[in-house]
């Protein structure tokens, strides 16, 4: 079996420990980063969608960093949204506060029934930086 390349972002590794995934892998130049949810530090979901999103994004850049990447690295993302139809405008509200201004990465959106009781998740694929020349 071949070894992964698998990122941890620094801090407690229980969560991805007992849900037994990674939370991201480089292979090929990429960094392929697991679903990112608003967890609080027990692992129960952020009850507040606007404050889970936050988190969510606070939990991606950990890993994005972690990797040596930020979200200016992010070239694809796929979010994940209950009830989207209510609950989408209010985690857009938050996505410049990460990303900025336009253009954004490429986006998937999938509308969801059940996250495990979360109400997004986001995962992404970034470009890996080119090391530094000496």
């Amino acid at each position: 079996m071949s070894s992964r390349d698998v990122v941890f972002p620094a801090g407690d590794r229980t969560l991805y420990t007992r849900n037994r995934y990674s939370p991201a892998v480089r292979a090929n130049g990429f960094l392929f980063v697991s679903g990112q949810v608003g967890s609080r530090a027990d692992g129960s979901p952020e009850p507040d969608l606007q404050t889970q999103a936050r988190r969510a994004f606070e939990n991606l850049n950990a890993v994005l960093a972690a990797a040596g990447c930020s979200f200016d690295d992010v070239v694809d993302v796929t979010v994940f949204v209950v009830d989207p139809e209510t609950n989408l405008e209010t985690i857009w509200q938050i996505v410049p506060e990460y990303w900025g201004e336009a253009p954004y990465p490429a986006l998937t959106g999938v509308g969801a029934t059940w996250l495990s009781g979360f109400q997004f998740e986001i995962k992404v694929i970034a470009k890996l930086r080119e090391p530094a020349a000496l």
